[in-house]
Parts: C-alpha cells; structure tokens; sequence
C-alpha cells in the first residue's frame, strides 16, 4: 500500500514543486493559458512581457527538442487579459510520456488559469480545406498509442472518468468564427486526429483518416487537451494547415522546412484571431 501511495501522490507533488519555483520568481497572475504550437510562435512578440523562465530551470520539466520552439514560459498582457504561454510543447514521438508531455498543464492550472488556448499546425485529409487555411477544432479523435490519464487517477487532479462531451469550447468557437469573418480572413471547423508520428502519413492513412471522419491529422494538442478537460478548463483549439493530404492525387511530398514556412506565411491571420478573441473573452 506504500509503494501505491506514492505512485499516487508522486505526480502532485511534482506539480506543486514547479507551480512554488514559478511563483518564488514571479508574483504574475494568468488567468488564460496559450500552448504555442508551429504557426503561433511569435506571438510572444504581441504580449506585454512581465516575465520569462525557462523551460530548463522549472523542476521536472522536460525541454522541447523541436526545431520550431523556444521552450520557455512568458508571462504577460495579451488583449487585455493576463496570460501565460507556453513557448513552445511537447510530443510524444519526442520520448516523453504523456504524463510529462501534458505536465505544463496541470502546472498552468495550479498557476490559476481557467482557459486554455491551444495552436498546432495539421495536415489536411478533407479536400475542401486547402494548405494555408485556418480551421477551428471542433472535435478530436485520439489515435495516440498512451492516454495521458491511464494509471491511478488523483481526485486533486480531476475526476476519474472525464467526459468528452463538448470538449471544445461552443462560445470561444463562436466569436473566433466572427473574428475571421470580420477580418476576411477564410475559416473552417473541422475534426482533428491525433497520431504518435514523427513520420507523416501514408496514402493509406490519409485515406483512412479521410473515411473515419477526420479533417485534420497532427501529433500533438489531443493529450493536451485530454488533460485541461480532467483539469475542468474551458478549451479552444485552433490549427494552421500545413500541406493538403486529401484527395490522394493531390498529395506531394513535405519537409518539416516548407511547414515552418506556409505556417510563418498563415500565422499574422491565427495571431490576429487569437489576440481578437482574448479581447472579447
């Protein structure tokens, strides 16, 4: 019984230890949460800094390897409101578990916020949405091979059996549609899928993505998103297409160079929105 309570209690610890070192070098208090994935990097730029730490000094903290990301928590004004991005995420085809991949989180949580914002770039696998669009999450599938919530569930953390019911945000989906509309920007909603990667997908399994309801296929945000429900926030998604994957006779080959590139080239569009939306939250 003392080795299970351990395990049990070993992961909110490990969250109370980074949310004290963060707030022994800041007394900054986030209301909001933003996950900054490819395609809203720079979005720092638009925040009046208060305050930056670094991925690296946060105890039990892993470090983004990712060529895109700056690993690091900024904290400031952002539309008005307090907000807390995370520069940069983590994945699971990276090495981490989903416990350490979902950990900044349940951090941003005890921090204080009650929304998470969320940004990822995607392949497409709906022929009607083209690389360079915006397209809202609506909904997920979760492909991933670990659930970030398997093992002993911590009532302090969240509920046992979360439901996924209206996981993303009707309200928040709502006013970034109106956003875009206002700003001519062309905007869709659509169903993400999560897979492990990091290779991209076949033919095959774009195909398959296709037939199963998917409209957006990427490595990230579904385990994220897992974990801010059980934490019982308020969620919004939203998605730079990298490179259309749909019909298959449309498919070219991608490198990780031209998705940085058409995501830089689509991001002043998803930082207009996301700005705008804070605004009016």
């Amino acid at each position: 019984m003392e080795v299970t309570y351990e395990l049990f209690s070993m992961l909110y610890e490990q969250i109370q230890d980074a949310v004290q070192f963060i707030q022994s070098k800041t007394d900054f208090k986030p209301e909001i949460g933003i996950i900054l994935g490819t395609g809203l990097g720079n979005l720092t730029d638009d925040i009046e800094v208060v305050s930056e730490i670094n991925y690296w000094e946060i105890p039990h903290f892993p470090i983004s390897t990712v060529q895109s990301h700056k690993s690091k928590f900024v904290f400031g004004k952002l539309g008005g409101k307090s907000v807390i991005a995370m520069a940069g995420r983590f994945h699971y085809y990276e090495g981490y578990s989903m416990t350490q991949v979902t950990f900044p989180v349940r951090v941003m949580k005890f921090l204080g916020i009650k929304k998470l914002i969320v940004s990822n770039v995607s392949g497409s696998t709906n022929a009607a949405i083209e690389a360079g669009d915006i397209c809202i999450i609506r909904d997920h599938i979760n492909l991933q091979p670990e659930n970030p919530l398997r093992g002993l569930n911590d009532k302090r953390l969240g509920l046992r059996f979360p439901d996924m019911m209206n996981l993303y945000d009707s309200e928040m989906r709502k006013k970034a549609r109106q956003i875009a509309k206002k700003n001519n920007i062309q905007i869709h909603e659509g169903v993400y899928i999560g897979l492990q990667g990091p290779n991209l997908e076949t033919p095959a399994e774009y195909n398959f993505l296709n037939i199963i309801g998917g409209d957006l296929v990427g490595m990230s945000t579904v385990p994220e998103v897992i974990v801010a429900r059980h934490s019982n926030l308020k969620i919004f998604a939203i998605s730079v297409v990298s490179n259309k994957c749909f019909p298959l006779d449309e498919i070219n080959e991608t490198t990780v160079e031209e998705v940085i590139a058409l995501a830089n080239q689509a991001e002043p569009k998803m930082r207009l929105i996301v700005t705008e939306l804070l605004k009016d939250l």
